[in-house]
């Protein structure tokens, strides 16, 4: 049995962040055994690591939003002749210039942050990408070499998110569906823009949860005041409460952001919605696979064009039926699902620890004999 170390802080990302529970749940399918490790200081985790004479491992984990653990826990892994996994889901780099604009990519801070993310990502044997767009992101921006970068996508929580009972009926006047947490990069007031230019069927529209732009949200619906579309405001509800909500849901509507960190990911509430069997509108980006489009249960549109989203919404209600919500159940399963999460880690680990352990080890000794 392999044992892998899961080096990483506790708090709100952590054995329990959805993505961790995703990927613990599929390592152990695998037949993994895993040494948690939660080091109470980042920077001298490896000292209390080997403090603490934790047992014998095949590699080490370190999980999403962990760069500050991977110093210490490279140090502790080479010492070791262990590889390092590092699934960061996220570049702090390109969250802070690019997303959040604190302060630009040629200025002294971006370039430091950019060089100290760009060694910790070169330092792990193997790179987690949640989406090909990522991939290229972290080889393109980070220089890490395409062949030690691999998918995993983010998917959902298969054992909450799962299609509802009993044959679909359309109903008199569908429902489309946003939940989010109205940041920028989820382009809510896109959504709001298009009432302004809809002309399809009648229709309700709910936003739910809450953030910062959606007041703007209902400023911008007040102003476009559409007949056509019945439009609700709705607060954030429990998450075991969200996979019946998506499932009374007709359609649902992804992001729309014109940014570039919008174009790199697929945000939970696609992987959700697919996984419920609900078709979905979101904006066109590399970040999904080629072959999905319409027919998929999925209708793309360019990002930040109301326009474009509100030819798209009246389009896909004239296409609402059990058939296009089968697509894209199939679509989920196919492309984003917990299976395919697995066979995507299994090929991984197989090549990292059938092979380049190996070669690994052998560097560490031929090294030691040298000396």
């Amino acid at each position: 049995m392999r044992q892998i170390l899961w080096w990483g802080r506790t708090g709100a990302y952590g054995p329990d962040y959805p993505r961790n529970r995703t990927v613990i749940a599929e390592l152990k399918k695998l037949g993994v055994e895993l040494v948690v490790f939660q080091p109470l200081l980042s920077k001298f985790g490896d000292i209390e690591a080997a403090l603490r004479r934790l047992p014998a491992v095949d590699a080490v984990w370190v999980p999403c939003f962990r760069q500050r653990d991977m110093a210490a826990a490279v140090r502790y892994a080479r010492r070791r002749g262990l590889p390092v996994i590092f699934d960061p889901l996220i570049s702090a780099f390109d969250k802070r210039v690019n997303e959040r604009r604190k302060y630009s990519a040629d200025s002294w801070r971006g370039r430091r942050l950019l060089r100290w993310e760009s060694t910790l990502f070169n330092r792990a044997e193997l790179l987690i990408a949640d989406t090909q767009a990522h991939r290229q992101y972290f080889h393109a921006t980070h220089g890490v070499a395409l062949e030690r970068i691999v998918v995993l996508p983010v998917s959902a929580e298969e054992t909450l998110f799962t299609p509802p009972a009993g044959a679909y009926q359309l109903p008199a006047r569908p429902e489309l569906l946003f939940f989010g947490s109205f940041i920028g990069l989820q382009g809510a007031t896109v959504i709001a823009e298009a009432l302004h230019h809809y002309h399809g069927p009648a229709i309700k529209l709910c936003f739910l949860g809450d953030g910062p732009q959606r007041a703007d949200c209902q400023t911008i619906a007040a102003e476009a005041n559409n007949p056509l579309v019945d439009v609700e405001f709705a607060d954030w509800i429990a998450l075991h409460e969200l996979p019946a909500r998506i499932g009374r849901a007709d359609l649902g509507l992804g992001i729309f952001g014109s940014g570039a960190k919008s174009a790199r990911v697929i945000p939970n509430k696609v992987y959700q919605s697919l996984a419920c069997g609900l078709p979905v509108i979101t904006m066109a980006s590399s970040a999904y696979p080629a072959q999905l489009g319409a027919q998929n249960g999925l209708f793309f549109v360019p990002a930040g064009s109301p326009q474009a989203l509100a030819t798209a919404m009246a389009a896909a209600v004239g296409e609402l039926g059990q058939p296009l919500r089968q697509a894209a159940l199939a679509s989920y399963r196919r492309y984003f699902s917990s299976k395919q999460i697995g066979t995507a880690l299994a090929a991984a680990l197989q090549k990292l620890l059938d092979g380049k352990l190996a070669a690994v080890s052998a560097t560490r000794k031929h090294q030691k004999d040298e000396r």
